[in-house]
Protein backbone atom coordinates (compact mmCIF):
# COMPACT_ATOMS: atom_id res chain seq x y z
CA UNK A 1 0.00 0.00 0.00
CA UNK A 2 2.79 3.13 0.86
CA UNK A 3 4.36 1.82 -2.51
CA UNK A 4 1.04 2.79 -4.50
CA UNK A 5 0.74 5.98 -2.23
CA UNK A 6 4.06 7.00 -3.62
CA UNK A 7 3.33 6.27 -6.67
CA UNK A 8 0.20 8.36 -6.59
CA UNK A 9 2.08 11.40 -4.89
CA UNK A 10 4.53 10.79 -7.10
CA UNK A 11 2.83 11.01 -10.16
CA UNK A 12 0.19 13.74 -8.84
CA UNK A 13 3.28 16.17 -7.62
CA UNK A 14 5.00 15.47 -11.04
CA UNK A 15 2.04 16.63 -12.95
CA UNK A 16 1.53 19.82 -10.88
CA UNK A 17 5.61 20.45 -11.04
CA UNK A 18 5.74 20.38 -14.48
CA UNK A 19 2.48 22.69 -14.92
CA UNK A 20 3.66 25.43 -12.62
CA UNK A 21 7.46 25.07 -14.23
CA UNK A 22 6.14 25.76 -17.71
CA UNK A 23 4.28 28.62 -16.13
CA UNK A 24 7.69 30.23 -14.75
CA UNK A 25 9.75 29.69 -17.07
CA UNK A 26 7.25 30.54 -19.72
CA UNK A 27 6.94 34.12 -17.98
CA UNK A 28 10.59 34.44 -17.45
CA UNK A 29 11.63 33.70 -21.59
CA UNK A 30 8.60 36.41 -22.22
CA UNK A 31 10.18 38.82 -20.29
CA UNK A 32 13.20 38.62 -21.29
CA UNK A 33 12.55 38.63 -24.94
CA UNK A 34 10.44 42.04 -24.17
CA UNK A 35 13.52 43.56 -22.42
CA UNK A 36 15.73 42.33 -25.37
CA UNK A 37 12.90 43.83 -27.87
CA UNK A 38 11.87 46.66 -26.99
CA UNK A 39 12.09 50.14 -29.37
CA UNK A 40 12.46 53.28 -27.78
CA UNK A 41 9.04 55.27 -27.80
CA UNK A 42 7.49 56.93 -30.65
CA UNK A 43 5.01 58.77 -29.36
CA UNK A 44 5.53 62.07 -27.73
CA UNK A 45 3.34 61.43 -25.03
CA UNK A 46 5.25 57.83 -23.89
CA UNK A 47 7.91 59.83 -24.06
CA UNK A 48 6.47 62.52 -21.57
CA UNK A 49 5.34 59.81 -19.01
CA UNK A 50 8.76 58.47 -19.27
CA UNK A 51 8.23 55.20 -20.98
CA UNK A 52 11.93 53.94 -21.89
CA UNK A 53 11.05 51.25 -24.61
CA UNK A 54 7.50 49.58 -26.31
CA UNK A 55 6.85 46.70 -28.59
CA UNK A 56 4.06 46.20 -30.65
CA UNK A 57 2.95 42.56 -31.08
CA UNK A 58 0.22 40.38 -32.29
CA UNK A 59 -1.31 36.97 -30.84
CA UNK A 60 -4.90 35.21 -30.71
CA UNK A 61 -6.00 37.83 -33.41
CA UNK A 62 -5.62 40.81 -30.82
CA UNK A 63 -2.71 43.32 -30.81
CA UNK A 64 -0.52 43.62 -27.79
CA UNK A 65 0.90 46.95 -26.96
CA UNK A 66 3.53 46.91 -23.64
CA UNK A 67 5.40 49.29 -22.80
CA UNK A 68 8.55 49.85 -19.88
CA UNK A 69 9.56 52.63 -17.78
CA UNK A 70 12.77 53.95 -17.22
CA UNK A 71 11.47 54.70 -13.60
CA UNK A 72 8.53 55.18 -12.08
CA UNK A 73 5.49 55.12 -14.12
CA UNK A 74 3.29 58.69 -13.81
CA UNK A 75 0.77 57.12 -11.63
CA UNK A 76 0.71 53.50 -9.97
CA UNK A 77 -2.25 51.36 -10.78
CA UNK A 78 -4.79 49.98 -8.51
CA UNK A 79 -3.79 46.43 -10.09
CA UNK A 80 -0.17 44.97 -10.39
CA UNK A 81 0.43 41.84 -11.09
CA UNK A 82 3.49 40.02 -9.10
CA UNK A 83 5.49 37.36 -11.02
CA UNK A 84 6.53 35.09 -8.00
CA UNK A 85 4.07 32.53 -7.31
CA UNK A 86 5.06 30.74 -10.16
CA UNK A 87 8.81 30.55 -8.83
CA UNK A 88 7.64 29.54 -5.48
CA UNK A 89 4.76 26.95 -6.67
CA UNK A 90 7.57 25.23 -8.71
CA UNK A 91 10.32 25.10 -6.38
CA UNK A 92 7.63 23.80 -3.87
CA UNK A 93 6.60 20.81 -5.97
CA UNK A 94 9.89 19.92 -7.12
CA UNK A 95 11.17 19.31 -3.47
CA UNK A 96 8.22 17.50 -2.58
CA UNK A 97 8.51 15.32 -5.22
CA UNK A 98 12.47 14.89 -4.65
CA UNK A 99 11.25 13.95 -1.01
CA UNK A 100 9.04 11.71 -2.18
CA UNK A 101 10.93 9.99 -4.98
CA UNK A 102 14.67 9.97 -3.57
CA UNK A 103 14.39 11.58 0.53
CA UNK A 104 11.60 9.34 1.40
CA UNK A 105 13.64 6.16 0.21
CA UNK A 106 17.50 7.55 0.26
CA UNK A 107 18.95 3.57 0.80
CA UNK A 108 17.09 2.92 -2.52
CA UNK A 109 17.65 5.61 -4.83
CA UNK A 110 19.78 8.54 -3.01
CA UNK A 111 22.54 5.95 -2.20
CA UNK A 112 24.50 3.84 -4.00
CA UNK A 113 27.14 1.71 -2.04
CA UNK A 114 29.84 1.49 -5.10
CA UNK A 115 29.91 5.00 -4.84
CA UNK A 116 29.87 6.21 -1.36
CA UNK A 117 28.46 3.67 1.56
CA UNK A 118 26.74 5.84 3.99
CA UNK A 119 23.64 5.89 5.83
CA UNK A 120 20.33 7.59 4.89
CA UNK A 121 20.85 9.76 7.43
CA UNK A 122 24.02 11.38 6.38
CA UNK A 123 22.66 10.72 2.54
CA UNK A 124 19.85 12.70 3.14
CA UNK A 125 21.56 15.51 5.28
CA UNK A 126 24.36 16.04 2.73
CA UNK A 127 21.75 16.16 0.00
CA UNK A 128 19.56 19.05 1.58
CA UNK A 129 22.88 20.58 2.13
CA UNK A 130 24.35 21.20 -1.51
CA UNK A 131 21.03 23.19 -1.89
CA UNK A 132 21.75 25.70 0.87
CA UNK A 133 25.32 25.59 0.76
CA UNK A 134 25.36 25.92 -3.28
CA UNK A 135 22.53 28.91 -2.40
CA UNK A 136 25.21 30.93 0.33
CA UNK A 137 28.12 30.32 -2.23
CA UNK A 138 26.11 31.81 -5.44
CA UNK A 139 24.73 34.36 -3.20
CA UNK A 140 28.23 35.98 -2.03
CA UNK A 141 30.09 35.78 -5.20
CA UNK A 142 26.72 38.10 -6.30
CA UNK A 143 27.12 40.55 -3.58
CA UNK A 144 31.07 40.49 -3.88
CA UNK A 145 31.69 41.00 -7.85
CA UNK A 146 28.35 41.66 -9.19
CA UNK A 147 28.64 45.53 -8.74
CA UNK A 148 32.73 45.27 -10.07
CA UNK A 149 33.68 46.43 -13.10
CA UNK A 150 33.18 43.12 -15.78
CA UNK A 151 31.34 41.97 -12.87
CA UNK A 152 28.86 40.07 -14.96
CA UNK A 153 32.06 38.03 -16.40
CA UNK A 154 33.88 37.50 -12.91
CA UNK A 155 30.16 36.33 -11.71
CA UNK A 156 29.65 33.71 -15.02
CA UNK A 157 33.23 32.60 -14.78
CA UNK A 158 32.83 31.68 -10.69
CA UNK A 159 29.38 30.33 -10.79
CA UNK A 160 30.17 28.10 -13.39
CA UNK A 161 33.84 26.71 -11.55
CA UNK A 162 31.02 26.58 -8.55
CA UNK A 163 28.66 24.20 -10.52
CA UNK A 164 31.18 21.97 -11.79
CA UNK A 165 33.12 21.66 -8.38
CA UNK A 166 29.14 20.71 -7.10
CA UNK A 167 28.44 18.54 -9.92
CA UNK A 168 31.84 16.29 -9.60
CA UNK A 169 31.05 16.02 -6.06
CA UNK A 170 27.60 14.94 -6.23
CA UNK A 171 28.39 12.50 -8.49
CA UNK A 172 31.49 10.90 -6.80
CA UNK A 173 29.00 10.92 -3.45
CA UNK A 174 25.45 9.89 -4.52
CA UNK A 175 23.68 7.43 -7.16
CA UNK A 176 24.71 8.75 -10.60
CA UNK A 177 20.66 9.21 -11.26
CA UNK A 178 20.07 11.15 -8.41
CA UNK A 179 23.05 12.99 -8.36
CA UNK A 180 22.37 14.33 -11.60
CA UNK A 181 18.55 15.30 -10.16
CA UNK A 182 20.64 17.11 -7.02
CA UNK A 183 22.09 19.40 -9.10
CA UNK A 184 19.55 20.66 -10.78
CA UNK A 185 17.22 21.18 -7.50
CA UNK A 186 20.29 22.91 -6.21
CA UNK A 187 20.45 25.57 -9.00
CA UNK A 188 16.55 25.72 -9.05
CA UNK A 189 16.41 26.44 -5.19
CA UNK A 190 19.41 29.59 -6.43
CA UNK A 191 16.46 30.46 -8.94
CA UNK A 192 13.64 30.87 -6.68
CA UNK A 193 15.58 32.16 -4.13
CA UNK A 194 16.93 34.72 -6.22
CA UNK A 195 13.22 36.02 -6.82
CA UNK A 196 12.31 35.61 -2.95
CA UNK A 197 15.43 37.20 -1.94
CA UNK A 198 16.32 39.86 -4.24
CA UNK A 199 13.51 40.04 -7.06
CA UNK A 200 10.70 40.64 -5.22
CA UNK A 201 11.46 42.30 -2.49
CA UNK A 202 13.51 45.13 -4.53
CA UNK A 203 10.13 45.28 -6.51
CA UNK A 204 8.24 45.88 -2.62
CA UNK A 205 10.64 48.57 -1.69
CA UNK A 206 10.03 50.35 -5.25
CA UNK A 207 6.44 50.31 -5.30
CA UNK A 208 6.61 51.50 -1.17
CA UNK A 209 8.75 53.97 -2.62
CA UNK A 210 6.16 55.53 -5.19
CA UNK A 211 3.37 55.07 -2.96
CA UNK A 212 4.94 57.61 -0.51
CA UNK A 213 6.22 59.86 -3.34
CA UNK A 214 9.56 58.85 -2.76
CA UNK A 215 12.16 58.58 -5.55
CA UNK A 216 12.22 54.92 -6.69
CA UNK A 217 16.54 53.81 -5.59
CA UNK A 218 17.62 52.28 -9.35
CA UNK A 219 19.56 49.93 -7.31
CA UNK A 220 16.54 47.83 -7.14
CA UNK A 221 15.46 47.14 -10.28
CA UNK A 222 19.59 46.78 -11.40
CA UNK A 223 19.75 43.76 -8.97
CA UNK A 224 16.70 42.29 -9.59
CA UNK A 225 17.58 42.46 -13.42
CA UNK A 226 21.14 40.56 -12.57
CA UNK A 227 19.41 38.00 -10.53
CA UNK A 228 16.65 37.27 -13.07
CA UNK A 229 19.19 37.17 -16.48
CA UNK A 230 20.73 34.49 -14.45
CA UNK A 231 18.11 32.98 -13.36
CA UNK A 232 17.35 32.76 -17.33
CA UNK A 233 20.83 31.08 -18.43
CA UNK A 234 20.15 28.47 -15.28
CA UNK A 235 16.82 27.27 -16.95
CA UNK A 236 18.20 24.81 -19.56
CA UNK A 237 20.91 23.08 -17.57
CA UNK A 238 18.11 22.40 -15.16
CA UNK A 239 15.70 20.96 -17.49
CA UNK A 240 18.24 18.76 -19.00
CA UNK A 241 19.20 17.77 -14.88
CA UNK A 242 15.76 16.76 -14.55
CA UNK A 243 14.87 15.21 -18.04
CA UNK A 244 18.29 13.05 -17.93
CA UNK A 245 16.94 10.62 -14.92
CA UNK A 246 15.20 8.77 -17.89
CA UNK A 247 17.93 8.59 -20.26
CA UNK A 248 21.02 6.45 -18.03
CA UNK A 249 23.50 6.18 -20.77
CA UNK A 250 24.11 9.93 -19.50
CA UNK A 251 24.38 9.35 -15.16
CA UNK A 252 25.49 5.52 -15.73
CA UNK A 253 28.57 6.78 -17.91
CA UNK A 254 32.23 6.78 -15.43
CA UNK A 255 32.34 10.05 -16.14
CA UNK A 256 29.07 10.95 -15.51
CA UNK A 257 30.09 14.24 -13.35
CA UNK A 258 31.57 15.96 -16.86
CA UNK A 259 28.63 14.42 -18.92
CA UNK A 260 26.80 16.75 -16.70
CA UNK A 261 29.10 19.53 -17.03
CA UNK A 262 29.37 19.66 -20.93
CA UNK A 263 25.26 19.01 -21.22
CA UNK A 264 24.74 22.02 -18.80
CA UNK A 265 26.76 24.02 -20.15
CA UNK A 266 26.10 23.69 -23.60
CA UNK A 267 22.29 24.69 -22.80
CA UNK A 268 23.54 27.97 -20.97
CA UNK A 269 25.34 28.47 -24.37
CA UNK A 270 22.13 28.03 -26.89
CA UNK A 271 20.35 30.14 -23.97
CA UNK A 272 22.55 33.07 -24.70
CA UNK A 273 22.39 32.46 -28.59
CA UNK A 274 18.17 33.21 -28.09
CA UNK A 275 18.97 36.27 -25.12
CA UNK A 276 21.32 38.22 -27.53
CA UNK A 277 19.32 37.26 -31.19
CA UNK A 278 16.73 39.74 -30.30
CA UNK A 279 19.04 42.56 -29.75
CA UNK A 280 20.80 41.29 -33.08
CA UNK A 281 17.03 41.95 -34.96
CA UNK A 282 16.98 45.31 -33.70
CA UNK A 283 21.03 46.03 -34.96
CA UNK A 284 22.12 46.70 -31.21
CA UNK A 285 25.29 43.41 -31.08
CA UNK A 286 26.32 41.02 -33.29
CA UNK A 287 25.16 38.34 -34.57
CA UNK A 288 25.30 35.29 -31.58
CA UNK A 289 25.40 32.29 -34.19
CA UNK A 290 28.75 31.23 -32.42
CA UNK A 291 27.01 30.94 -29.01
CA UNK A 292 24.91 28.13 -30.66
CA UNK A 293 27.39 26.35 -32.62
CA UNK A 294 29.41 26.11 -29.28
CA UNK A 295 26.26 24.84 -27.38
CA UNK A 296 25.25 22.39 -30.98
CA UNK A 297 29.20 21.28 -31.22
CA UNK A 298 29.51 20.41 -27.16
CA UNK A 299 25.78 18.09 -27.47
CA UNK A 300 27.36 16.66 -31.03
CA UNK A 301 31.09 15.67 -28.96
CA UNK A 302 28.81 14.36 -26.30
CA UNK A 303 26.68 11.86 -28.57
CA UNK A 304 29.84 10.48 -30.08
CA UNK A 305 32.02 10.26 -26.92
CA UNK A 306 28.86 8.81 -25.42
CA UNK A 307 28.25 6.50 -28.31
CA UNK A 308 27.51 2.55 -27.14
CA UNK A 309 30.07 -0.15 -27.26
CA UNK A 310 30.24 -3.67 -27.26
CA UNK A 311 29.01 -4.58 -24.28
CA UNK A 312 30.23 -7.70 -21.85
CA UNK A 313 26.56 -8.96 -21.84
CA UNK A 314 27.42 -9.21 -25.56
CA UNK A 315 30.79 -10.89 -25.48
CA UNK A 316 29.26 -13.04 -23.13
CA UNK A 317 26.32 -14.22 -25.08
CA UNK A 318 28.82 -13.90 -28.34
CA UNK A 319 30.90 -16.20 -26.58
CA UNK A 320 28.25 -19.43 -25.66
CA UNK A 321 29.13 -19.32 -22.19
CA UNK A 322 25.77 -19.40 -21.25
CA UNK A 323 23.58 -22.74 -20.79
CA UNK A 324 21.60 -23.44 -23.66
CA UNK A 325 21.19 -21.77 -26.92
CA UNK A 326 18.93 -18.55 -27.83
CA UNK A 327 15.29 -20.44 -27.84
CA UNK A 328 16.31 -22.60 -25.25
CA UNK A 329 16.19 -20.07 -22.30
CA UNK A 330 13.37 -20.72 -20.08
CA UNK A 331 11.63 -19.59 -16.76
CA UNK A 332 13.29 -22.72 -14.74
CA UNK A 333 16.33 -21.12 -15.93
CA UNK A 334 15.37 -17.37 -15.27
CA UNK A 335 14.01 -17.67 -12.12
CA UNK A 336 16.92 -18.44 -9.70
CA UNK A 337 18.19 -15.08 -11.48
CA UNK A 338 15.35 -13.12 -10.45
CA UNK A 339 15.13 -14.79 -7.21
CA UNK A 340 18.31 -13.57 -6.13
CA UNK A 341 18.22 -10.38 -7.57
CA UNK A 342 14.62 -8.85 -7.78
CA UNK A 343 12.19 -10.56 -5.09
CA UNK A 344 13.82 -8.36 -3.03
CA UNK A 345 11.94 -5.52 -4.19
CA UNK A 346 9.47 -7.49 -6.69
CA UNK A 347 8.05 -10.27 -4.82
CA UNK A 348 5.52 -11.94 -2.06
CA UNK A 349 6.55 -8.44 0.34
CA UNK A 350 7.58 -5.29 -1.43
CA UNK A 351 6.19 -5.08 -4.91
CA UNK A 352 7.81 -1.69 -5.92
CA UNK A 353 5.30 0.11 -8.96
CA UNK A 354 2.87 -2.84 -7.93
CA UNK A 355 5.58 -5.26 -9.81
CA UNK A 356 5.60 -8.50 -8.68
CA UNK A 357 8.19 -11.12 -10.25
CA UNK A 358 7.72 -14.38 -8.39
CA UNK A 359 5.41 -15.77 -10.63
CA UNK A 360 5.68 -17.14 -14.31
CA UNK A 361 2.84 -15.35 -15.10
CA UNK A 362 4.06 -12.12 -13.94
CA UNK A 363 7.12 -12.60 -15.46
CA UNK A 364 5.30 -13.03 -19.03
CA UNK A 365 3.25 -10.20 -18.11
CA UNK A 366 6.33 -7.90 -17.05
CA UNK A 367 8.99 -9.48 -19.99
CA UNK A 368 9.42 -6.27 -22.09
CA UNK A 369 10.17 -3.90 -18.83
CA UNK A 370 12.37 -6.93 -17.28
CA UNK A 371 14.43 -6.75 -21.07
CA UNK A 372 14.46 -3.20 -20.91
CA UNK A 373 15.37 -2.31 -17.39
CA UNK A 374 17.49 -5.15 -16.89
CA UNK A 375 19.69 -5.20 -20.22
CA UNK A 376 19.27 -2.18 -22.55
CA UNK A 377 19.39 0.49 -20.10
CA UNK A 378 20.33 -1.36 -16.93
CA UNK A 379 18.34 0.82 -14.60
CA UNK A 380 17.71 -2.78 -12.45
CA UNK A 381 18.61 -3.45 -10.04
CA UNK A 382 18.40 0.34 -8.50
CA UNK A 383 21.83 0.81 -8.40
CA UNK A 384 22.48 -2.61 -8.64
CA UNK A 385 21.67 -2.81 -4.74
CA UNK A 386 21.98 -6.63 -5.24
CA UNK A 387 24.70 -7.42 -7.30
CA UNK A 388 23.49 -8.91 -10.65
CA UNK A 389 26.45 -9.77 -13.19
CA UNK A 390 26.96 -9.34 -17.26
CA UNK A 391 26.43 -12.94 -16.90
CA UNK A 392 22.84 -12.76 -15.23
CA UNK A 393 21.74 -10.03 -17.30
CA UNK A 394 22.86 -11.69 -20.34
CA UNK A 395 20.85 -14.67 -19.35
CA UNK A 396 17.75 -12.20 -19.37
CA UNK A 397 18.48 -11.09 -22.52
CA UNK A 398 18.52 -14.58 -24.03
CA UNK A 399 15.79 -15.62 -22.40
CA UNK A 400 13.86 -12.09 -23.98
CA UNK A 401 15.46 -12.85 -27.15
CA UNK A 402 14.49 -16.65 -27.28
CA UNK A 403 10.76 -15.48 -26.90
CA UNK A 404 10.78 -14.93 -23.28
CA UNK A 405 9.01 -18.67 -22.33
CA UNK A 406 7.30 -18.82 -19.38
CA UNK A 407 6.01 -22.33 -19.10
Amino acid sequence: MESYLLDWANLLLRWVHVITAIAWVGSSFYFVFLDSSLTPPVDEDLKKQGVSGELWALHGGGFYHPVKFAGAPPQLPGHLHWFYWESYSTWLTGFSLFTVSYLWSAGTYLIDKSVMAWSPAAAVTVALAFLVVFWLAYDTICRIFGHRKNGDAIVGALVTLLVGVAAYLACHWFAGRAAFLLVGAMIATSMSANVAHWIIPGQRKMVASIKAGQPVDPIHGKRGKQRSVHNTYFTLPVLFAMLSNHYSFTYSHPQNWLVLILMMFAGAAIRQFFVLRHGFKLGRNAHPWPYAAVGVVVILGAIVWLKPVPSAINSIAGRGELTGAAGQIGYKELQPVLAQRCYLCHGAEVQMKNVRLDSPQSVGTHAQAIYQQAVVTKIMPMNNATQITDAERALIRQWFEGGARVN
